[in-house]
């Protein structure tokens, strides 16, 4: 099979601009912490209101100086109903559910999981600004879908 010199070019050139745009997807995907899915935490979602964290959700101080956030999402509300956290500190989400899918959205930042029955979901966020922020449900997960929601208070420490 004969290539003609201009085919030869083109093909160099594609299979050039394809290993550009992947290296350009990989780095950058690793320099924002993307991983693979995988290593879920499970839990039995009968039993989330039994097992810990789940069984006392709120917000709690590590030792680090970081806040995690515990929170269950179940038929149209969060549990705790709403959460008071501080400004400039990193705050660790940890959520599931107890019934149904939903997901677990705050409105104006980056923060969005998927809250599946007996999945723990994780996600770090910092709140530079003070202010109420609403967290919303995503996914419709019934009749009561729209009556689904809770604030998160950020306050000055």
């Amino acid at each position: 099979m004969h290539l003609h010199k201009y085919e030869k070019i083109w093909l160099i050139f594609g299979i050039m601009a394809l290993i550009i745009f992947l290296s350009v997807v990989g780095v950058s995907a690793f320099h924002q912490g993307h991983t693979p899915s995988g290593g879920h935490m499970k839990i039995d979602p009968d039993k989330v209101s039994e097992t810990a964290p789940f069984d006392q959700p709120g917000v709690y101080e590590k030792e680090d100086g970081t806040y995690e956030v515990v929170m269950v999402g179940k038929a149209f509300g969060y549990d705790p109903g709403a959460v008071q956290v501080p400004a400039g500190k990193e705050i660790l989400f940890t959520v599931t559910s107890s019934d149904v899918v939903h997901s677990f959205s705050v409105v104006g930042t980056n923060v969005n999981m998927m809250v599946v029955p007996g999945e723990i979901n994780h996600k770090k966020h910092t709140f530079q600004e003070p202010g109420t922020y609403l967290v919303i449900c995503n996914e419709y997960c019934g009749s009561g879908h729209h009556f689904m929601s809770t604030e998160i208070e950020v306050v000055e420490q």
